[in-house]
């Protein structure tokens, strides 16, 4: 699984006005964390991060498919 970059870095902007540290303190992940996914095209993203951007999805009614790649 992967981050789609283009769909996250458009979350971050429409749903949390791109504050990176909201955006983080939500997900339950350290803006550490965001900020080396947001740096290196998500390659950095681990279970943690993917897990919390579905339950981030699924707790506002939102396909988690338009962030995640299942590949």
């Amino acid at each position: 699984m992967e981050i789609n970059m283009e769909e996250f870095v458009k979350l971050l902007e429409h749903r949390f006005d791109n504050n990176q540290a909201k955006m983080a303190r939500v997900l339950g992940i350290s803006k550490y964390q965001l900020n080396m996914i947001l740096n290196h095209g998500g390659k950095n993203a681990g279970k943690k991060v993917i897990g919390a951007i579905i339950k981030y999805c699924d707790t506002n009614e939102i396909d988690f498919h338009s962030y995640i790649f299942l590949a």
